[in-house]
Parts: structure tokens; C-alpha cells; sequence
């Protein structure tokens, strides 16, 4: 019991630092809210929207705004803190590597999650549908979930590399593949209910849990390289 009361403080004392942090500097959740509202306004334009078609291609639009703008948050959150040497410093410390994870982990998805708050109803309104928040809300839940576990693994990753920005991208598009797809598909029939529909909740269910194992057991390795 004391080890784990232990690790939660390493986990907050370390979280509330980043949060401090990007209140100060506003870059990570400014720039990734800008991201994402620019990509939504963009296909709400390119596509010719009927009452027929938004169903299809509103879900696409609104998740990969949320990838691209997590990417972009992703690449910042441990890139900083190697650039500036504080990361050095920290792993110094007798910290549980896992609490590292853990805060990291958080702490993207609490940007992740307040770009998203601002981006949906942004996109209900551009794209002319209900909003659903009860119905989206484990969807988004799960598929950010997913995105924050993966891309908080490969930023420490590709942080140790001098082509970061391009590197993070080809490390984890491919592997947000299936949650994608999950995601989209589950919004689409959340938007337009359809019968025999897959379980696509589990599968981003399986997704998060497969992943958040691999990268907490992981993590340590790769951010002592």
C-alpha cells in the first residue's frame, strides 16, 4: 500500500508539473485546438455535404482531426523537456519509470481530451448533425485513450532522434490503423444506426488495453536510450 500511495504521488507530482507547465507556455493545447479546427473547417469545404453523405464522411473528418492534432501535441510533450535537458535531470531521480509513463500518459490525454471539447461541438454545428454527447462520449473516451497510450511510447521514442517530427508520424500512423477505423466506424453508426454492426467498441477496447500493457512494460527502455 505505501509503494503504490509512493507511485500516485510521483504520478501527480509529475503530471501537475506539465500541466503548470503548458498553462505558462499555452503551445501544445493552443497549437493542437487551431489544428484541429482548421482540418474540420477544410473538409466541411472540400466535400459537396448532402443529408445522405455527412453521415459518411463526417466520422473520417472528426477523427482525423483528432489524430493529426494529437500527433502534433505528441511530438511536443517529451521533445521539450529533452531539448532542454530537464528529462536528463528527471531520469536522474529515483522515479519509477512507469510513473513517468503514467504522467505523460495523462497529461496527453488531458490536452488531447480539452482540444476535444472545444473541436465537437464545432464540428455538429459545421457538419449540421446532433452532437450525441452520451452516445460519442465512451467512443471518444476510448479512441483518445488509445492514441495518448501509443504516441506517448513513440514521442519519448522519436524524441531521442534529430528527425523527431518526421519520424513520430511514420512510427504511429500505421499502428492507429485499426483504432481509426474502429472509431469511425462505431461514430458512423452512432450517427446512422445500422443492423449486425461489429463490436467495434471492443475492438478499441482490446486495442487500448493490448497497447497501454506493451508501452508500460516498454517505457523504460526506451526513454533510458
Amino acid at each position: 500500500m505505501r509503494a503504490l500511495r509512493i507511485f500516485m504521488l510521483q504520478v501527480y507530482a509529475l503530471l501537475w508539473k506539465d500541466i503548470r507547465y503548458e498553462l505558462r507556455s499555452k503551445q501544445t493545447w493552443l497549437g493542437m485546438g487551431l489544428f484541429a479546427l482548421l482540418v474540420l473547417v477544410i473538409f466541411n469545404f472540400a466535400f459537396d455535404l448532402r443529408v445522405d453523405t455527412t453521415a459518411a464522411v463526417a466520422p473520417g473528418a472528426l477523427w482525423i482531426a483528432f489524430v493529426f492534432a494529437s500527433t502534433l501535441g505528441l511530438g511536443r510533450t517529451i521533445a521539450a523537456e529533452r531539448e532542454k535537458g530537464s528529462m536528463d535531470r528527471l531520469l536522474l531521480c529515483p522515479i519509477d519509470r512507469k510513473a513517468i509513463y503514467l504522467a505523460k500518459l495523462l497529461g496527453n490525454l488531458l490536452f488531447i481530451g480539452s482540444v476535444e471539447i472545444v473541436a465537437l461541438p464545432v464540428f455538429a454545428a459545421l457538419f449540421n448533425i446532433p452532437l450525441l454527447v452520451g452516445a460519442l462520449f465512451p467512443v471518444v473516451l476510448l479512441g483518445s485513450l488509445g492514441i495518448a497510450a501509443v504516441g506517448t511510447l513513440f514521442s519519448a521514442l522519436a524524441a531521442a532522434t534529430r528527425a523527431r517530427e518526421l519520424l513520430l508520424p511514420i512510427l504511429l500512423f500505421p499502428l492507429l490503423v485499426p483504432l481509426v477505423i474502429g472509431a469511425v466506424r462505431l461514430t458512423q453508426a452512432i450517427l446512422l444506426p445500422s443492423p449486425n454492426e461489429p463490436p467495434w467498441l471492443g475492438l478499441i477496447a482490446a486495442f487500448d488495453v493490448i497497447f497501454l500493457s506493451i508501452s508500460m512494460l516498454t517505457f523504460e527502455y526506451v526513454i533510458e536510450e
